[in-house]
């Protein structure tokens, strides 16, 4: 493993704020594991509305990838996975869960008062084409600063093992952001496979969340079921994004992540901005 080359100097930090959503154990857990499976997030009603206007999303990308030439689109494939970005700019649904009181509450505690949406995603693995996601972190697809920013893996179905439920390694996001390297065509990757990893199976309703720097991938779907997954990551307020050449000389450009369509404020000074 070798750090990203705009990795300098990377500290861990811990919010201050004092936990009020989760335990004092649980932000414990956290901090040195890097990630927690949290049940029970989000009340039937809501999923069931959540997942209808997602699965009308997932199902025009779905009907696009049958047309690309082999039916591929970057590391989406058709029979495989799909990938929806910015569900919020779509389904009213999905701007509500992004600002769901519990959600947020999670990332006071995790992140701090001031904290901005910063990307959405719906992803359906199939069980058509079962496969491996390749071990990443969310912040070796797309360098953000501060690093350490958080994903809230929400499960729309029961994710078991054999579903395809995430798998986590503890305790590398204390390093920051290391080197990934493409793997054709499943995506980039830090590391082809390490001793210490754990499943983190999650009931329907519930979320694995960790960290933007958690190495993590996600098992194959071996059901006969289609694993739904809805993807929310949250920065604090102020994050860039890091663009050019990491292995050249010059700056990179930073690039404010505030897109007011997309990347709102969801905390100001604590408080929940619905």
């Amino acid at each position: 493993m070798q750090a990203h080359p705009w990795n300098v100097d990377f500290t861990w930090t811990r919010s201050e704020s004092i936990p009020e959503q989760l335990t004092s154990e649980q932000v414990d857990h956290f901090h040195e594991h890097g990630w927690l499976a949290l049940e029970d997030l989000i009340d039937d009603t809501t999923l069931a509305r959540l997942t209808a206007e997602l699965d009308e999303i997932e199902a025009e990308v779905a009907e696009a990838l049958e047309l690309m030439p082999d039916g591929r689109l970057f590391i989406a494939e058709a029979g495989a996975i799909t990938f929806a970005p910015h569900a919020v700019t779509r389904s009213a649904a999905a701007r509500a869960v992004s600002t769901h009181p519990t959600i947020a509450g999670i990332c006071r505690d995790l992140i701090g008062p001031d904290v901005r949406l910063y990307w959405d995603q719906v992803v359906y693995k199939k069980p058509e084409k079962p496969r491996s996601f390749p071990w990443h972190q969310d912040n070796g697809y797309t360098f953000v600063e501060p690093q350490q920013y958080l994903t809230v893996w929400l499960a729309l179905v029961d994710a078991p093992i054999e579903a395809g439920c995430p798998w986590v390694v503890p305790g590398l996001h204390r390093h920051g952001t290391l080197v990934h390297e493409y793997v054709d065509p499943l995506g980039f990757q830090c590391f082809a496979d390490h001793a210490d990893a754990v499943p983190a199976p999650v009931g329907r309703g519930g979320a694995v969340v960790f960290s933007s720097l958690t190495p993590h991938l996600t098992g194959p779907n071996t059901t006969h079921a289609v694993r739904k997954t809805y993807i929310l990551q949250y920065a604090p307020d102020g994050a860039v994004k890091l663009d050019g050449d990491p292995e050249g000389t010059d700056d990179p450009i930073r690039i404010p992540q505030n897109d007011p369509d997309r990347q709102y404020r969801v905390l100001d000074g604590g408080v929940l901005i619905a």
